[in-house]
């Protein structure tokens, strides 16, 4: 009862906080009250254990979303004086927390780390920009909704993971004592578990501790263990490949703390910020620097198999934090080499005998762009028997980094890296291969059989033909610098807005204009959030993007007009459509977001990349009133079918629509699918108006949609196709100024 009736006090400290505007010590005082909630939970011997747990859960839910609040305002505000208080908050909070700790706050500790840490000018507001070079086709600054929707996707897996600034280069990572990140252990799989010791920091177990060891990381030294990423190590392949062959830093860049050169360093405090790129913007993950070990002084986690060298266990523990832990359920390398490098995903699924897969075009996509460092690229298997996975030497569903794609005198072929570091190829052009290896070949590759059979670092090549065969799928990450503009726009689409299913009515799907200039390409990558592990593991959201070539107007049926690029539903968090710009081609664009089966609402960024200036913006809803009829049927003698049938015809239902003055108006009908229907509209006391109606009768749902309809009475007339065809209906009535609607028959 102490700790409940002490929570209680707290709590209602923290509400008066709230109410007043103090919202650190709300915030504060919220955490306080959960801790406490927490300890009489686990006292608790009566009922109230559920309520106590979601009062608790609350609290919590509170201070987090009081904290990131926080942390917008003060990274968006240019005023100098808030900026100072915020600071102030945010250095006392910091104070209890670490006094709660048992850790007393010490301003400035003097070791290496501090003088050679990057310094930062000053805080720039979060903006749409995915990457510095690119130039934001549009307004910089977020809208409050998109804030909204930011703020609702930070919390993944049960941890906040708040948006990356230029205030967080000010990151504090020295500490009087080793730092130890409150959000606690990440969770083992069962396979560490059944190995696991405890959690060790570099300095038990290496002599000299390095993040990187020499001055480019090594794509030969990385090494996947029992953690199920295969596609995450992969991708930390290709990306340390890339910055060992361009002399370019993309995936350490990613680390932090960096000295003044912008180099990662080693922490000797054991605290670390990774930048991940998650949830539509790049994303703060704080973590510290202990790593599972096993029973005889093994990591249970990825490592570098140069000795001393964290970069590589340091990376996959941020990843795995955002994943709710090393129990990983598995990914695929679209979606993990954006997550470390921002890079556009595509999928190119190999499909030999789809007339419109060309394999010749992919492979001198692959040759040409891999070199030029424009490309990304790994390759996964499909499903197999254990008998033909021996015998080829491959894993079933796994994940390959694409090193080199090589012509040789007609010969086609790749090089390839199993992140086990061993498990190899054993077909045409795999070291056993006794017949196609000629001197000339082994020369131009510098590669020998006979060496390479003496030891198996999973590093192999194979022809295109035998990938073709045997792997299912190509992934391509494209580096944004093909580009020079972008923008993107954050949104969320209610599972209540629209039908489930939008085979018949994408009128209530989010649509977009795309308005573009010159010739050349625009990219949309449209980007679902995830926010928790279960939808990951079962990812059972499908979601496209349909082109339509409509000047930027509304697009109700799905293939009236058809669509000009026609998506895909796919149940990835990543969605890529390309759109090729010629001299007579259309410049105006309606980009529709599209579900299968939606059941859910759903987070996502919607954004585009082009090679000319282009505009990207929301379509408005005009219609600020709206009258719906939800009543209606057609039923004996009212069911009186279309004009074919004149005698029936007139028992149809009527209703009056009364405009009060000129107006947009946007009308629609909904019956069952498995009628035809449609309406007619004519004016009750204007003859030039004549009458318009929604042409060929649909299945279960027709619109109509007219601009500057004269003030005036209007009759509606909805009939199925049919006569004595009876159904209810549905019919909404929509206008920019103010409509009467009433029942004539």
């Amino acid at each position: 009862m102490e700790f409940l009736e002490e929570a209680t006090t707290l709590a209602q400290r923290a509400v008066e906080f709230d109410r007043t505007g103090c919202i650190d010590a709300a915030a504060y005082y919220y955490r306080e009250a959960a801790r406490l909630l927490d300890r009489a939970i686990q006292l608790s011997v009566d009922q109230d254990g559920g309520r106590l747990m979601k009062s608790a859960q609350e609290y919590k839910e509170r201070a987090d979303a009081i904290q990131i609040a926080i942390y917008f305002q003060k990274s968006e505000t240019k005023d100098e004086n808030i900026n100072s208080k915020l600071a102030k908050l945010s250095l006392k909070a910091l104070e209890r927390a670490e006094d709660l700790k048992g850790i007393k706050f010490v301003p400035h500790v003097s070791k290496s780390v501090s003088s050679s840490v990057e310094s930062v000018s000053g805080p720039k507001p979060l903006h749409r920009g995915s990457s510095a070079h690119l130039k934001v086709s549009g307004a910089t600054a977020y809208s409050q909704e998109e804030k909204t929707v930011l703020l609702a996707t930070s919390r993944i897996n049960t941890h906040n993971f708040v948006p990356f600034m230029s205030v967080d280069l000010s990151e504090r990572f020295q500490y009087a004592m080793p730092f130890t990140d409150g959000d606690g252990p990440l969770k083992l799989s069962p396979k560490q578990m059944k190995h696991f010791a405890k959690w060790a920091r570099p300095e038990e177990f290496c002599s000299e501790p390095k993040l990187i060891q020499g001055a480019f990381v090594d794509y030969f030294s990385i090494k996947q263990t029992i953690v199920s990423d295969c596609s995450f190590v992969a991708s930390l392949a290709v990306s340390a490949l890339y910055e060992k062959k361009f002399k370019c830093r993309l995936i350490t860049s990613i680390i932090y703390p960096r000295n003044r050169n912008k180099e990662p360093i080693f922490n000797p405090f054991g605290k670390y910020m990774i930048k991940l790129h998650l949830n539509g913007v790049p994303r703060k993950v704080i973590i510290d620097d202990t790593l599972p070990m096993g029973k005889h002084g093994e990591l249970l986690c990825s490592f570098s198999m140069n000795k001393n060298e964290m970069w590589i266990s340091l990376l996959e523990k941020a990843y795995m934090k955002v994943m709710g832990g090393y129990d990983f359920p598995g990914s695929n390398s679209n979606i993990d080499l954006h997550v470390l490098t921002g890079w556009i995903p595509e999928r190119v699924a190999i499909r030999v005998n789809d007339g419109d897969f060309n394999s010749d075009a992919l492979f001198n996509t692959l040759l040409t762009r891999l070199h030029h460092g424009d490309v990304l690229v790994t390759v996964a298997t499909g499903e197999m028997s254990d008998q033909e996975a021996d015998r080829a030497g491959l894993v079933p569903t796994h994940a390959y980094a694409v090193l080199d794609v090589r012509l040789i005198n007609g010969l086609r072929l790749l090089q390839l890296k199993n992140p086990w570091s061993h498990v190899r190829w054993r077909g045409n052009f795999s070291e056993l291969d006794m017949k196609n290896w000629t001197p000339d070949l082994c020369s131009t590759l510098n590669y020998d059989p006979s060496d390479a059979a003496m030891f198996d670092n999973g590093v192999f090549w194979i022809d295109f033909s035998s990938i073709l065969k045997f792997y299912d799928v190509f992934y391509l990450n494209w580096n944004p610098k093909l580009f020079t503009y972008t923008y993107c726009i954050h949104q969320s689409w209610s599972a209540g807005a629209g039908p489930i299913k939008d085979s018949y009515n994408i009128g209530d799907n989010p649509q977009f204009h795309l308005s573009c200039e010159g010739t050349g390409s625009v990219w949309i990558l449209l980007t679902r959030h995830i926010t928790d592990l279960e939808d990951f593991k079962q990812n059972t959201e499908y979601i496209t993007v349909l082109v339509y070539k409509s000047k930027g107007k509304r697009v109700y049926y799905p293939h009236d007009p058809p669509p000009y690029l026609d998506g895909v539903r796919i149940n990835s968090p990543h969605y890529l459509t390309k759109i090729l710009l010629k001299d007579t081609s259309e410049r105006d664009f309606t980009l529709v977001i599209s579900q299968y089966e939606k059941m859910n609402t759903i987070y996502y960024t919607l954004r585009a990349y082009a090679t000319n200036p282009f505009r990207l913006q929301k379509i408005a809803n005009p219609f600020t009133y709206v009258k719906k009829i939800t009543d209606g049927d057609w039923k004996g003698v009212s069911a009186g079918g279309c004009r074919n049938h004149p005698a029936t015809y007139s028992n149809n239902p009527c209703y009056k629509l009364v405009l009060s003055s000129k107006s947009n108006i946007l009308i629609d009908l909904k019956a069952p699918k498995q009628f035809q229907i449609g309406f007619e509209i004519s004016s009750a006391d204007d003859s030039s108006f004549g009458s318009k109606s929604t042409g060929p009768y649909r299945s279960g749902f027709v619109v109509l949609e007219l601009e500057d309809v004269p003030e005036g009475s209007y009759n509606i007339v909805p009939s199925t196709f049919l006569p004595n065809q009876e159904s209810p209906f549905f019919l909404t009535f929509k206008a920019s100024n103010p409509i009467q609607i009433s029942r004539i028959r």
